[in-house]
């Protein structure tokens, strides 16, 4: 599991950090929004674990980041309990949040409920089905009919990306968005024609004539549901 660990107070980061990897986790810790986001542009990750004040802004910008980028589990660490900043995390998409100072087994354990949750929502969906493709989630793996389909990282994340969006048309910027520094490489606008041809290719009767991943004049792209 990896969770992205955002808190400025270096007494209380390191020995949380030190806690959740010796659970198993793999953490990244940051001290700052702007690290918070940098990082979240590179990587996709099971739980924030977010601090609400921070040196540069605040944990709700990571938060609002965070669910633009994936069904991420946002859990946030506040000094303050006031109803009003709790609501205003909740609100934001969070799904618990804990008051500090907090015990480090009641933390584990709202962590815990949280991404089992999270696991359970994506088992009922861990198999989508598009026509003749099939694409099972949980073992990253995509079908036609009986066949599998070898996919590129991009392409596979691609591909998620238009089926995550359940009909409705995604422009250009916005899948640009969903398979941005895969592997540290620059995606950009050009690549992004590639591998649309790529996946028609390799997923349609005939590409030329594609009947799953549409064209939208002026507008993008569409995956038929």
């Amino acid at each position: 599991m990896k969770i992205l660990f955002v808190e400025d107070d270096d007494a209380i980061a390191m020995g949380l950090q030190y806690t959740l990897e010796q659970e198993g986790y793999q953490v990244t810790w940051c001290r700052t929004v702007k690290e918070a986001l940098t990082a979240l542009s590179g990587s996709v990750f099971d739980l924030c674990l977010l601090d609400v004040m921070l040196p540069d802004g605040n944990g709700y910008e990571v938060c609002r980041k965070a669910r633009e980028r994936a069904d991420t589990a946002v859990l946030f660490l506040t000094a303050c309990d006031d109803e009003g900043n709790v609501v205003m995390g909740l609100d934001m998409g969070a799904d618990d949040y804990i008051t500090k100072p907090f015990r480090i087994r009641e933390l584990l354990s709202r962590m815990k409920s949280v991404l089992r949750r999270y696991q359970k929502e994506e088992s009922l969906q861990s198999v989508m089905h598009f026509k003749d493709v099939t694409i099972r989630t949980g073992q990253a793996k995509v079908f036609k009919g009986d066949r599998e389909v070898l996919l590129t990282t991009v392409e596979y994340r691609l591909l998620l990306t238009l089926a995550g969006a359940k009909g409705r048309v995604l422009s250009r910027d916005q899948l640009l968005e969903g398979i941005w520094d895969i592997g540290g490489d620059y995606v950009n606008d050009n690549t992004l024609t590639v591998y649309i041809k790529r996946l028609r290719e390799k997923l349609e009767d005939d590409p030329a004539q594609p009947a799953l991943i549409k064209t939208v004049r002026g507008l993008g792209y569409q995956m038929e549901v």
